[in-house]
């Protein structure tokens, strides 16, 4: 009797640790599945222009970060009407989380055919499959108290704040005939609403309109590119170690290398190098500059590089896997 009691105990045991070893090496999987050493790919998010139809988000897929592909025959692969309040949706940014499998996109919530001040709100989606997006519509001036002035809510991005532990969404806004200022605000921990008041992220010195800010994170610093609405119509840069510290330093002379006015710059990260990648919108020609750059401050045009079946507008580029490249493409065709 003892003995049949001393095998069953045996067996019990192997089985559960046979258990525990299994779930811990899915874990392991999933997690090798999602780190960097495992990208292989880049996934684009962008809109393609002013017309209804156009302000939606699109997606498109490269393997070198140089020659892109459309996905869904650069139709939208979110409708637009399901998300939004205004039925159209602009500037789409996409973040990959720091548990490495969840992703965050923020989208303007406007249609330009109401007016460049016709909106008030963004839209927070989110998923862990880059297929399936939840989504949230974040009305600033029906939320806030004191927003009565509100004119826009332009082009949020989502980063993750290491001195707060959260992520930060940060836009511009404009009120009244004032200027267009950098405002932020945490986010609730499932990235469905915001969770803190708005406040000024950044502001020039010279006191003049600042859009678009795009921030990357390299080597301790954040450094912001931002647009000049209004005077110039460039990108700039500014830089900071505490993104909430207001202490900016603001750098001379605009980013962009051409003389033509832009918007909408993103910057990006090449798998496995130190090249990095600032592109935006040369919006009153109708085409989109790539520049490269290996220190964040000085950049070169690599546009004869540079292939893509789509006009992209206001975009942004993360690395994905091969798994998770394998599942856009299942999903949207290519």
């Amino acid at each position: 009797m003892m003995n049949v009691k001393s095998n069953l105990l045996l067996l019990a045991t192997i089985l559960l640790f046979s258990c525990n070893s299994s779930n811990k090496k899915t874990d392991n999987q999933e997690t090798a599945v999602s780190s960097p050493e495992n990208y292989v790919a880049y996934l684009f998010a962008y809109f393609t222009g002013n017309a209804v139809e156009d302000e939606s988000i699109h997606f498109a897929v490269s393997e070198d970060g140089y020659n892109y592909k459309a996905l869904n025959n650069n139709r939208p692969v979110i409708e637009s009407a399901a998300i939004s309040s205004t039925g159209g949706v602009r500037d789409p940014h996409i973040l990959r989380c720091e548990d490495g499998r969840t992703f965050y996109m923020v989208v303007t919530d406007m249609t330009s055919s109401k007016g460049w001040d016709s909106n008030r709100a963004m839209v927070l989606l989110k998923s862990t499959d880059l297929v399936n997006w939840t989504s949230s519509i974040i009305n600033i001036q029906e939320k806030y108290e004191g927003q009565e002035g509100l004119q826009r809510v332009w082009a949020p991005q989502t980063i993750y704040d290491p001195a707060a532990g959260k992520y930060m969404v940060y836009w511009s806004m404009k009120h009244n005939d004032g200027p267009d200022i950098i405002y932020y605000s945490y986010t609730n921990d499932d990235f469905t609403d915001l969770a803190t008041e708005p406040a000024q992220l950044f502001f020039p010195e010279n006191g003049k309109s600042c859009i678009d800010g795009d921030i990357i994170y390299k080597d301790g610093t954040f450094y912001m590119f931002y647009k000049t609405e209004g005077h110039g119509n460039g990108i700039k840069l500014a830089t900071t170690d505490n993104l909430t510290s207001g202490n900016w330093t603001e750098h001379e002379g605009y980013k962009q290398q051409t003389p033509e006015a832009v918007e909408g710059s993103s910057v990006f990260k090449l798998i496995n190098s130190d090249t990095y990648i600032l592109m935006y919108d040369v919006y009153m020609k109708g085409s989109y500059q790539f520049t490269e750059s290996k220190d964040l401050i000085n950049f070169s045009v690599i546009d004869n590089q540079i292939s893509m079946d789509f006009h992209p507008r206001h975009g942004s580029i993360i690395p994905i896997t091969s798994t998770e490249l394998k599942r856009v493409t299942d999903k949207w065709g290519n």
